[in-house]
């Protein structure tokens, strides 16, 4: 199994995708908007990719965080709200902010699940900040740590009573990034005191069963290489302080964060610690890069892959009382 989550080009596999992705056999794959059209078009899709694998627990992930992040769209599928409406109504009612969260990602779960989509890339548990990018923004889930971290933890449980696996994103911290990692690398100054705010949320939850690394660097901890492709901090910080022992995924090698080719980035990450290298172009001759600069997946990256996959499939509940239920909730605000 090759060690990678790869995109694809369209919405339905080309005779060249079948005949690659079949002999490297990547251990997942990644959904965008150019690759769902429609209810039946996306669940011949997701379908298709499982029959190809011979996996049923085949992780197909995709971004619905709701708001401005949403590959499957109105009005085909559901809108969802962004994250910080939750954020906002925990100023005023923090119980009734924790049930709407969850409720609505167990509605998101639900979607997912009924298209053959069993990963969401949600929550976040990057802390705002002053000043920041808005690349974050209105998908934060606040600016208090322990408020994201509660937060955080309900969309993650409520993900998984809908019966998709969530993957906290963007470890060890995004919120304080000036620049936008899909065009740039942003660099977060701050010292180890003030990171060490960032971390709190992430450390909360360290039994997450899946996390995304940011391209960010970070001087005070690797003044070269950001925390995708930095042995000290994927060891150091995320499973030393943090103590995060799941499933470590880079976050999309493709964005303009980095510099390099396809393989050498996947390289790069998987060298680094993560356990799966991220790359969502969709494009072949990229893909086949990846392929050719990447060995089999790992024993202890194939037991954490296991041991988050065993949390798919399982869920349940009806999608319109869930969705009532978010939005007499929020309209308490």
């Amino acid at each position: 199994m090759l060690p990678a989550i790869l995109g694809l080009a369209g919405t339905v596999l080309s005779s060249d995708e079948r005949a690659f992705f079949g002999a490297v056999d990547p251990a997942g794959f990644i959904l965008f908007g150019r690759n769902c059209r429609d209810r039946a078009q996306l669940r011949a899709l997701t379908d298709d990719l499982r029959a190809l694998s011979g996996r049923d627990d085949l992780p197909i992930l995709i971004d619905q965080e709701g708001g401005r992040v949403a590959r499957l769209q109105a009005p085909e599928w559901p809108e969802f709200p962004p994250q910080r409406r939750f954020a906002e109504l925990y100023e005023k009612a923090p119980i009734s902010a924790i049930e709407a969260a969850w409720v609505n990602a167990q509605a998101i779960a639900l979607v997912l699940a009924d298209a053959g989509l069993n990963v969401d890339c949600l929550p976040l548990l990057d802390v705002a900040h002053p000043g920041a990018h808005d690349i974050i923004g209105d998908r934060a889930l606040g600016d208090e740590p322990m408020r994201v971290a509660a937060l955080g933890r309900a969309v993650l449980d409520g993900l998984g009573a809908g019966g998709c696996v969530g993957v906290v994103k963007h470890i060890p911290g995004h919120g304080r990034a000036t620049a936008d990692s899909h065009k740039e690398l942003p660099v977060i100054a701050a010292g180890a005191d003030e990171l060490a705010v960032d971390l709190t949320p992430f450390r909360a939850l360290k039994d997450a069963p899946m996390a995304m690394v940011a391209h960010v660097l970070y001087p005070a901890w690797d003044a070269q290489c950001p925390a995708s492709i930095s042995p000290t901090i994927i060891g150091e910080v995320i499973r030393g302080e943090i103590g995060f022992d799941g499933l470590l995924m880079s976050d999309d090698l493709a964005m303009g964060a980095l510099t390099g080719t396809a393989g050498e980035l996947a390289a790069a990450a998987v060298a680094a610690g993560c356990d799966l290298a991220l790359h969502c172009s969709g494009d072949l001759a990229d893909n086949e890069s990846v392929a050719e600069a990447l060995r089999d997946l790992g024993s202890e990256a194939r037991e954490r892959l296991t041991r988050a996959m065993a949390r798919a499939g399982r869920g349940s509940g009806d999608y319109a009382a869930l969705a009532a239920k978010r939005d007499a909730l929020l309209a308490l605000l």
